[in-house]
């Protein structure tokens, strides 16, 4: 039964571009869906003033040692794990400083547990044991707006001092009052009625995308467009790594791959090193020096 509480919801509303879903060809409900997706990137553009707020909060926090923290349930919940599962690998950050919190845990992940998106007391427990504090951002995901377990969790992280986020579908949201920053995408009616994994979930992975990839950036953890923290731990990875150095340092593949190996496979030291003209050791200090901003290393090891 449809709560009287989401009713009103743009997300809930039916949508008339797919009236009659069920009886159309396949050719057919796949333009429609497209049609619809097609919507989101808008969505997402009239957003992008708080978007950028966004980013520069979450840099400055983790400039400052704090932790990104993403809290969800069902499918904003999934995207908010996807966004921090993929930090690492992409940005060589260490795996606490972007963290996330699933309703119903990680079994959350992989199976339907929606009666626990009820429950505020675990959302403030939750978030309790990762004692948020002054540096840390916590941004709360949910496309309704009014999900008890991410608002319970978003008010406790900001009772305790955190900088605190809420990432909604639908303006005016109990979440977005929740939190010091609102940011939202109204994306509309669903193609499928209330199915919010659809435009409402596009809108949010491409919304965290920003967060993230634009938190980075500022942070220099990439120079250029390219990827300067990857871990090479397999072949694709290798490959990866010698292109970025032999093209940010104007050099051949095989020079590239001896400077990485003269790093350890570290790319941000290999670059370091090629750029600045130094020593592992010189490099590996600008680095620290510099929290690992790649751009201010090289100029930090060249003075």
């Amino acid at each position: 039964m449809k709560s009287a509480r989401i009713s009103h919801l743009g997300t809930e509303q039916s949508n008339p571009a797919s009236r009659d879903l069920d009886r159309k060809s396949s050719l057919e409900i796949a333009r429609i869906l497209n049609r619809e997706d097609a919507k989101v990137a808008a969505a997402v553009r009239k957003a992008l003033a708080q978007i950028a707020r966004a980013i520069d909060t979450i840099a400055l926090g983790l400039s400052n040692g704090g932790r990104l923290i993403y809290v969800g349930t069902g499918t904003s919940g999934r995207i908010g794990a996807l966004d921090a599962s993929e930090c690492p690998p992409t940005f060589g950050t260490r795996p606490e400083q972007v963290q996330y919190l699933i309703a119903g845990g990680p079994k959350a992940l992989g199976a339907a547990v929606e009666a626990s998106e009820d429950d505020a007391d675990q959302g403030r427990k939750d978030v309790a044991a990762r004692k948020p504090r002054k540096n840390d951002v916590v941004v709360g995901i949910a496309a309704s707006g009014r999900t008890p377990y991410t608002i319970a969790a978003v008010k406790e992280a900001r009772r305790r001092g955190a900088h605190t986020i809420a990432v909604t579908c639908n303006p005016n949201s109990a979440l977005g009052r929740a939190a010091h920053l609102e940011i939202v995408t109204s994306v509309g009616p669903e193609a499928l009625s209330g199915s919010s994994r659809l435009k409402a979930g596009t809108a949010q992975k491409m919304v965290l995308n920003m967060l993230s990839t634009g938190a980075m950036a500022r942070l220099g953890y990439v120079f250029g467009n390219r990827m300067v923290r990857v871990h090479l731990k397999n072949e694709k990875l290798v490959d990866r790594g010698i292109g970025i150095v032999a093209n940010l340092a104007e050099i051949d593949p095989e020079s590239a791959r001896a400077a990485l190996k003269k790093a350890g496979n570290d790319v941000a030291l290999a670059l370091v090193m090629l750029k600045a003209g130094v020593s592992r050791p010189a490099a590996a200090r600008a680095l620290k020096q510099t929290q690992g901003h790649l751009r201010k290393a090289i100029a930090a090891a060249r003075r």
